[in-house]
């Protein structure tokens, strides 16, 4: 138990750790940030209560609407809500790069977590395959949504636009990265290659331009 425990949440702290430490937090910071990572993983229960209830009652059962609704809307929407009412309105949230670390916070708690369960179903030998895919993918989608956030709240105009596309953003891209999954078989890493590959590019797009704004 200890060897999944380890392999589920060591890839989550490894890019926590990446984001975290291109910049120095204070300890109220420090504080905030972990707080963010525990309720995101608390955040993985009621999700999966949610969609679980979704299955059995035979709503929302064709690949296409698993993918758009109960997991690009529902995960992405959660992780918006949190971010909103637990960090947005916190007065330490003050440059567009704490944005990205707390986004990046929330979505690895819940994608620490969501590892730990797919672990103990399906064996630690799936650990590096979900590092790679899954858990980078959430870490992604935090920071795309983070840096809205960070916009939103530092930016004197267009802060409901940027609230808006902090949500919209993930969400269609989560909901790529779940079509993809679901609907491709033989081809699989020729698709999921090239688009990871675009989500790193494009959140790195949006950390460098973060920092600058900052600077």
């Amino acid at each position: 138990m200890f060897a999944v425990l380890t392999a589920a949440i060591a890839p989550g702290m490894a890019l926590l750790s990446y984001f975290y430490l291109r910049h120095q937090y204070t300890h109220e910071i420090n504080g905030l940030v972990l707080r963010s990572f525990i309720a995101g993983g608390i955040l993985v229960f009621p999700i999966m209560v949610l969609q679980y209830a979704f299955i059995v009652e035979g709503i929302f059962t064709d690949t296409i609407s698993q993918a758009v609704i109960l997991y690009g809307f529902f995960e992405e929407f959660f992780k918006w809500f949190l971010l909103f009412f637990l960090v947005y309105q916190h007065a330490k949230f003050k440059r567009h790069y704490d944005g990205i670390i707390f986004g990046v916070a929330v979505a690895l708690g819940f994608a620490s977590v969501e590892n730990v369960f797919y672990l103990v179903a399906f064996g630690v030998e799936t650990a590096i395959g979900r590092a790679l895919l899954p858990v980078t993918s959430h870490a992604l989608f935090g920071v795309i949504m983070g840096y809205y956030f960070g916009k939103a709240k530092t930016e004197a105009e267009g802060k409901n636009s940027y609230l808006l596309l902090a949500l919209l953003v993930p969400v269609t891209l989560h909901s790529v990265y779940d079509l993809i999954t679901g609907l491709v078989n033989h081809y699989f890493l020729f698709v999921v290659i090239p688009f990871m590959i675009c989500l790193w590019l494009f959140a790195l797009h949006k950390v460098k331009l973060a920092s600058r704004f900052d600077s």
